[in-house]
């Protein structure tokens, strides 16, 4: 789970706009193809919709643009607006859970879309949704920062709380304790369903991205003016701090540990990730993204910020890292030899990416709607699915790697099932 990405996921509305004239009525394939036609193509100059435009770019064999293709097997349709965040449970990998812009968050089967239970009583977007490591406690967590957790079999809520405005959560990898960011720069951890609290006191800006290390005794915390905290859980002291030169220049966007905890990677919108070892809170190198040509004249100031890092994260197999930028560039980094591998480019921002939990194939999903699969070694795309009319805005992929579930501003999930030739 990802959760930083919720909140996160609100500044990927730059094409409201379009999104807005593709949900006004129910229009015809064709004229969403042409819709979506715009979107991804307006950097090429095209004036009017063209047909051939679409068919050459993608060789995929896409016939109709992005509606008319669904690859996804299941469609969960009860949210009203975009759903920001989805999660599915650890221990059976069968419900997902679902946060929207409606105020509303859902437990549904992934087999059918059926729903188990609507999660109640949110005042404000849904930003953040997740399981517990054992799938016994789901919690949802609104913008506002109301804070709920439901008993998975007995549909019931348990335990509630408010804090200030919320940017992400987490459950602990081995216990019933969740942690959370908040925007006035504290983090805060509780036990479930007791409600014992803790908090780790950050700056005064918002935490705006966060892990729990895989020890289960230490968690990583991103803030917005740049510095990151290695925080003791236990103690509620904060082992390092990266600041000035070894932090960034620019909020942190997302955080990512190895599968053993001993290296930490950040990523910012100044478009560095770093690599952390975790003991000795020393930077071991930074992974530097050389801009790509602007696609048009930035204004004052803008330029700065026509890309950033929008996620990353560890290959469990290989000692590779991938790093997604929303200029929609998938770099790969070999961390024995600290280079760049591969850089695969997307035609729109990426949002998220997972790794596949045992080989090395790189998930992402982007603005344009796709989710794609990457083999890190080749850095060529083994797939790409499709049935979103909007930008993706969270995904999720199950243990063994055979389904993603998809979450849209299209104001759907979807489920899709993932086909390798490999298996």
């Amino acid at each position: 789970m990802e959760p930083a990405e919720g909140p996160g996921a609100l500044g990927f509305h730059g094409d409201e706009e379009i999104i807005e004239v593709v949900e006004l009525g129910p229009p015809g394939p064709d004229d969403l193809a042409d819709e979506m036609e715009d979107v991804d193509f307006d950097e090429e100059g095209a004036e009017e919709p063209d047909a051939e435009a679409w068919e050459t770019e993608d060789d995929e064999g896409v016939e109709d643009g992005m509606e008319a293709q669904d690859d996804s097997e299941v469609t969960f349709s009860l949210h009203s607006a975009s759903v920001f965040c989805v999660s599915l449970d650890p221990k059976t990998n069968t419900l997902a859970v679902t946060g929207g812009e409606d105020d509303k968050a859902f437990v549904w089967r992934v087999s059918d879309g059926e729903l188990l239970f609507e999660c109640s009583g949110h005042k404000d977007s849904v930003t953040c949704a997740g399981f517990s490591h054992d799938s016994v406690f789901v919690a949802t967590g609104d913008m506002s920062g109301l804070i709920k957790v439901w008993r998975v079999d007995t549909k019931e809520e348990v335990w509630s709380f408010e804090v200030g405005d919320l940017e992400w959560m987490e459950w602990h990898p081995q216990a019933h304790v969740l942690l959370a960011g908040t925007a006035d720069g504290n983090s805060w951890m509780w036990k479930i369903p007791s409600g014992d609290c803790k908090t780790f006191q950050g700056p005064a800006c918002p935490a705006t991205c966060g892990r729990i290390l895989p020890d289960g005794k230490r968690a990583v915390v991103g803030y917005e003016d740049g510095t990151m905290r290695i925080w003791d859980l236990k103690q509620g002291t904060s082992l390092h701090v990266l600041k000035g030169q070894d932090g960034h220049q620019d909020p942190l966007t997302c955080v990512a540990s190895n599968q053993d905890g001993s290296l930490i990677m950040t990523g910012s919108v100044d478009c560095h990730a770093k690599l952390v070892n975790s003991a000795t809170g020393k930077v071991v190198c930074v992974f530097k993204m050389e801009s790509v040509a602007p696609k048009a004249p930035a204004g004052e100031g803008e330029e700065a910020e026509s890309n950033s890092v929008e996620s990353l994260g560890f290959c469990n197999v290989m000692p590779l890292a991938a790093v997604g930028y929303l200029d929609g560039t998938l770099a790969i980094y070999d961390l024995s030899t600290q280079s760049l591998r591969h850089k695969c480019q997307h035609e729109s921002g990426i949002v998220q990416l997972l790794w596949e939990e045992s080989s090395a194939v790189v998930y992402t999903c982007s603005l344009d709607g796709a989710v794609r699969l990457w083999d890190a070694r080749s850095g060529k795309m083994i797939n790409e699915y499709r049935g979103h009319s909007a930008e993706i805005l969270d995904f999720a992929v199950n243990k063994d790697a055979s389904i993603v579930v998809t979450t849209s501003g299209d104001h759907q999930a979807k489920v899709f099932c993932v086909q390798r030739p490999d298996r």
